[in-house]
């Protein structure tokens, strides 16, 4: 599938692409970044490109307006049905089998999807003013994004407990702690670590960087695969829940996005 990208004015994922990286700015500032399905589109589009361009060594992902992004937008999400997963899940796949080094450069809020995707990340840097949360049971929802399968690595049963069961915020020190991330920054320096990062990459052999990279990855990927899609599918069903719809009207109503 060919996926077109609309001006730049316009675009909800920006994409640029200059000395071996490329760029991926999720812009949607006055949502907090909050994924929409043009959002995850946008995102599934960069990943593709820097994937076919053979001059792209390294991928940045990161956000505009000084936060990263503040996870579903839930009234889109909800309204798209079946569809709203279903773009979130080839999304999560595009990001975890994707060949070259995946840089998250993390400012302001990561929720969700916004956390969860970090997991995916070869390396992700977060500024101090940062903060994480995963509220999807909060929310009447379920894990997504190989969380029940990753975090419980990571970070050991009892933290991925907290962290998804409670769903309260943390900071970049507990984000970093959990394995999350490979640094905290000062903050507004997230982007300046990530490129930096993505410099000595470009620098390195490509086929030894792809080779590592797979060798990484080579275990865990049939279980990976199969956690993603087992999620969704619950996630999917949750989304028509009364917990959740229950939990979406009090937000939507908050008008908190």
């Amino acid at each position: 599938m060919t996926l077109s990208t609309p001006p730049a004015a316009e675009a909800v994922v920006l994409y640029a692409a200059a000395d071996g990286v490329a760029r991926a700015t999720i812009n949607r500032p006055a949502r907090k970044n909050a994924l929409n399905l043009a959002a995850y589109t946008g995102l599934i589009d960069a990943i593709a490109r820097a994937e076919a361009d053979t001059a792209v060594r390294a991928l940045i992902i990161t956000g505009a307006g000084g936060s990263f992004t503040s996870g579903n937008d839930l009234a889109d999400f909800a309204a798209a049905g079946v569809g709203g997963p279903n773009v979130a899940l080839d999304f999560l796949e595009a990001i975890s089998t994707a060949a070259k080094p995946v840089i998250a450069a993390v400012e302001g809020h990561a929720v969700g999807i916004g956390t969860t995707m970090l997991l995916h990340c070869d390396f992700a840097y977060a500024g101090a003013g940062a903060r994480f949360r995963l509220p999807f049971v909060n929310l009447g929802l379920t894990p997504e994004g190989g969380s029940s399968l990753l975090l419980p690595q990571l970070a050991g049963a009892k933290r991925a407990a907290e962290l998804l069961m409670l769903g309260e915020e943390f900071t970049p020190a507990a984000a970093l702690d959990a394995g999350l991330l490979t640094a905290v920054t000062d903050a507004g320096e997230a982007l300046a670590a990530a490129e930096a990062t993505a410099a000595k990459l470009c620098a390195l052999p490509p086929e030894g960087m792809r080779l590592t990279k797979q060798l990484l990855k080579r275990d865990g990927q049939a279980a990976l695969t199969e956690t993603l899609r087992h999620e969704v599918s619950i996630f999917a069903k949750r989304l028509t829940s009364p917990e959740a719809q229950a939990a979406f009207a009090r937000f939507l109503m908050g008008g908190k996005k």
